[in-house]
């Protein structure tokens, strides 16, 4: 039987290597069995969203656990020390599925 796991928000600070001073905050979703595992598979599809643009290759995407990168920002320093991982919440969960559109 599979278990679904629980779907997780890995927050990690990030800081611009060319902009003193402008500070933000790199988001990953996808789901893990605990909050650290949350955190390396983050790390893990960062890093392949890195060497893959630095080796002019396509980001891969839909690893088979679900997750996967969407882009890479050169310029652009993660604090893993600092990540936070937690329940993702949705931030549309308030609103009804026929009166919210894109």
């Amino acid at each position: 039987m599979d278990v679904m796991l629980p779907y997780f928000e890995v927050d990690v600070p990030i800081r611009s290597t060319e902009q003193p001073g402008v500070r933000g905050l790199h988001v990953f979703t996808g789901r893990a069995d605990s909050r650290s595992a949350a955190v390396r598979i983050a790390h893990e599809v960062y890093d392949a969203a890195r060497a893959a643009t630095e080796a002019g290759l396509e980001i891969p995407h839909g690893r088979p656990d679900g997750w996967g990168g969407c882009g890479y920002r050169p310029g652009w320093e993660l604090d893993w020390p600092a990540a936070k991982a937690g329940p993702w919440r949705n931030p549309y969960s308030w609103t009804k599925p026929s009166t919210f559109e894109l």
